[in-house]
C-alpha cells in the first residue's frame, strides 16, 4: 500500500493519498484546491486516480475534491450525513454510514462522526492483503492530535442560532464510538497545530487511538455535561472568512481551469486605479512597505500568515490588484480560500514611481510619552485578557475595519500586537481608512506589559 500526507503550512491542512500498488489505484482525501501536489505524487508513483472523497464540508480552505474528480475522471464520494442544510449542492455519489468502497485492495469504510458538522465523516482504511483489521483512521475535523474539532463554528462562523449546545452532545455521542476500536488504530486527521478548527492542535503529524486515550482531554472519562463545557470554552474567534467557506464548499468552488489569468499592469495604471478606490493589496515585507507605500493600499505580507489574514481582511465581492514579484504564489493561496477576483498584478516597481509615498513611523514601546498617544492594542481576546496596558483600546486585529469608528479621539494612534506582524497590518489598514497620525510599535515588551498589565 502506497501512503503520503500533504502539509499546507498556511493553513495547517493535513491531506492524504492511499494507493493500491496491486492495482495501481489510488484515493485523495480531503484535497486543497492547489492540485499539483497530487497530480505529481501520482505521475511519480505511476498510479491511476480512481476515487476522491473528503471527510465534511470545510470552513476553512476551498476544497478542491470536485475540481480533481472533474480533471482526473475519479469518482467523488460525498457525505450524505445531516439535515437539508448540509447536503451537497454539486454532483457526486452519497454516502453514508457503513458504506464501503475499495481502492484496488484497499478499503475504505464510512464512519459518522458528526458534532464538528453534521454531515462529517471519517474512514476506517483497511489493507485488506495484511489483514482483515482497520490499521488507520482519517479522521478530519473530528479527532485531532491532542484535541477535538470545535462544534461552534456553525454558530459563530455560519450564522446558525442554537447549534453550539447541540452540536457539543453530538460530538461527546460521535466520541463514543471510538470504545470499540484498538489501540494500535492510526489516527491521521486533517489538520494540526496552528488551525483555528480546534483550540489545542498538537503539532505532531499523526498519532495512534491507544495514545489519544492517555492524553487527548477529550477522552478522558467525563459526562456529556463536562465535556460540552469544556469544548465549548476557550475556543478562538473563528477567522471571518469561515462563513464564506462552508457557503462555497457546500455549493462547489469554481474550477480554477476556466478562472481567466490576472493581467501584468503597467506601472502608471496604479495611481488612476487607487484614485478610483481600487483594492490593491500590496504583498511586500512590512519593513519595506512601511519605508514607501502606495497611498490607499493595504499590506498583507506574503508569508505563512499571508492566507489567514488574506480571509479576515478581504471582501470576496469586490475586484483585487496584487502588487508583488510572487505573483504565481499570491494568487495560489489566496485561491486556497476561494479569493478568485484577482483582476490584476503590479510589480513592485510601480510603488517606486508613485508621485508621493507614504510612511508609516515606527517607535518603540520605551520611547513613548504618557498621554500623547491612545494605545491600540489588536491582539485576540485570550491575549488581552492574559494581560494588557491600562486604557489601552482593545479591537483585534480582524474586526479593526468594523470597529473603526470606535477611534475617535484627536491623538495620535500607537499600535501594538504580540510579535509586531499584526501590528504592522494594522496600521496599513489605518492608514487606508483615513487614519493618518499612526504609530507602529510592533510587539510590545513582555517586562512592561507584565508591570503595567491588567489581571
Amino acid at each position: 500500500m502506497l501512503f503520503k500526507r500533504f502539509f499546507d503550512e498556511n493553513l495547517a491542512h493535513s491531506s492524504y493519498l492511499v494507493g493500491c500498488q496491486a492495482t495501481g489505484e489510488a484515493v485523495v482525501i480531503d484535497p486543497g484546491r492547489d492540485l499539483e501536489p497530487y497530480l505529481m505524487a501520482l505521475a511519480v508513483e505511476g498510479m491511476n486516480l480512481t476515487a476522491v472523497t473528503e471527510t465534511h464540508i470545510h470552513a476553512d480552505f476551498a476544497s478542491g475534491a470536485r475540481e480533481l474528480a472533474a480533471r482526473s475522471g475519479a469518482h467523488l464520494y460525498l457525505s450524505d450525513e445531516g439535515d437539508a442544510n448540509w447536503k451537497y449542492a454539486f454532483p457526486g455519489e452519497r454516502v453514508k454510514d457503513g458504506f464501503e468502497f475499495w481502492v484496488g485492495k484497499v478499503k475504505l469504510q464510512v464512519v459518522a462522526t458528526p458534532g464538528h458538522t453534521p454531515e462529517h465523516l471519517s474512514f476506517l482504511l483497511t489493507d485488506t492483503p495484511a489483514t482483515d483489521t482497520p490499521m488507520g483512521m482519517f479522521t478530519g475535523d473530528f479527532l485531532f492530535v491532542g484535541d477535538v474539532g470545535r462544534p461552534d463554528l456553525l454558530e459563530r462562523a455560519a450564522g446558525f442560532e442554537n447549534t453550539m449546545q447541540s452540536g457539543a452532545r453530538v460530538l461527546y455521542r460521535s466520541l463514543q464510538k471510538l470504545k470499540d476500536l484498538p489501540d494500535h488504530l492510526q489516527v491521521w486527521p486533517a489538520h494540526g497545530a496552528g488551525s483555528a478548527c480546534g483550540k489545542g492542535l498538537g503539532a505532531v503529524p499523526q498519532t495512534t487511538l491507544g495514545y489519544e486515550r492517555l492524553t487527548n482531554w477529550a477522552l478522558q472519562p467525563q459526562s456529556e455535561d463536562e465535556f460540552v463545557q469544556a469544548v465549548l470554552s476557550g475556543q478562538p474567534d473563528p477567522p471571518r472568512y469561515f462563513a464564506q467557506m462552508k457557503h462555497l464548499n457546500k455549493t462547489g468552488p469554481g474550477l480554477l481551469s476556466e478562472r481567466p489569468t490576472p493581467a501584468l499592469m503597467p506601472a502608471s495604471v496604479l495611481s488612476e486605479l487607487l484614485a478610483e478606490g481600487a483594492l490593491v493589496i500590496d504583498l511586500r515585507p512590512a519593513p519595506a512597505y512601511a519605508a514607501g507605500f502606495a497611498p490607499g493600499t493595504l499590506n498583507l505580507p506574503l508569508n505563512k500568515s499571508f492566507t489567514t489574514w488574506a480571509g479576515w481582511l478581504l471582501p470576496y465581492d469586490q475586484d483585487l490588484y496584487l502588487i508583488t514579484d510572487q505573483p504565481e504564489r499570491g494568487l495560489r493561496d489566496l485561491a486556497s480560500i476561494g479569493l478568485d477576483r484577482v483582476v490584476g498584478l503590479l510589480r513592485p516597481e510601480a510603488v517606486e514611481k508613485m508621485p508621493r509615498l507614504g510612511q508609516i513611523k515606527r517607535m518603540a514601546a520605551g520611547d513613548l510619552r504618557p498621554g500623547e498617544v491612545r494605545i491600540l492594542d489588536v491582539r485576540n481576546d485570550r491575549e488581552w485578557e492574559s494581560g494588557h496596558v491600562p486604557g489601552a483600546i482593545h479591537i483585534p486585529l480582524g474586526q479593526l475595519e468594523l470597529r473603526a469608528d470606535e477611534l475617535t479621539g484627536d491623538r495620535p494612534l500607537a499600535v501594538h500586537c504580540r510579535s509586531g506582524a499584526r501590528s504592522a497590518m494594522a496600521a496599513s489598514l489605518l492608514h487606508r481608512l483615513g487614519f493618518t497620525e499612526v504609530i507602529d510599535l510592533g510587539a510590545f515588551p513582555q517586562e512592561l506589559m507584565a508591570l503595567t498589565a491588567t489581571r
